[in-house]
């Protein structure tokens, strides 16, 4: 998120209390241990490291049933860190924010209201249907194409994690 927030990731650091390189020894060991031979994969990593989830529900994507564990996140109590798992075996095919159940969500009308941090994929999704979905540039990151219903004109909104870093005219 650093690459498209810079501001808010500082004041995130800020208010977490942690520094530049407790965040960078985090990631060092992350990426050490999840590439690890032996790391454990799937679900159960998330298990590990984040510990037994809060809740978990069934989704259905088309034809495809899966299981959805989900975690709270301390800088964002509205939200939790949602992965998508085969309901056998725990492979995970996706790993992203959503809004935290029950919570009421942002109500974006126009682009105008989509601001950084703000929304989540399925929340513009919602707002802007239908919407485009588009490529990302890396694994943890997706694109929606959309239709300002303001001024008519096509829009992408960029998320990293599920949670939307910015907006862009086609």
């Amino acid at each position: 998120m650093a690459d498209h927030q810079p501001a808010l990731v500082e004041d995130a650091l800020r208010t977490l209390g942690v520094t530049h390189a407790d965040l960078r020894e985090a990631n060092r060991r992350w990426q050490a241990w999840s590439h690890a031979r032996g790391a454990p994969k799937g679900e159960r990593r998330y298990r590990i490291v984040l510990g037994p989830p809060e809740a978990e529900q069934t989704r259905r994507i088309g034809d495809l049933t899966c299981r959805a564990p989900y975690w709270p996140v301390p800088l964002w109590p509205t939200l939790r860190f949602e992965i998508l798992c085969a309901p056998q075996g725990g492979a995970t095919w996706n790993e992203w924010l959503i809004r935290a159940p029950g919570e009421p969500g942002p109500q974006p009308r126009t682009a105008a209201d989509l601001t950084p941090w703000s929304c989540t994929v399925d929340e513009v999704a919602r707002a802007f249907a239908p919407v485009v979905p588009m490529e990302g540039d890396a694994p943890t990151r997706w694109r929606l194409g959309f239709t300002d219903p303001a001024d008519g004109r096509e829009r992408v909104a960029h998320f990293t994690y599920g949670l939307l870093q910015y907006v862009d005219g086609r």
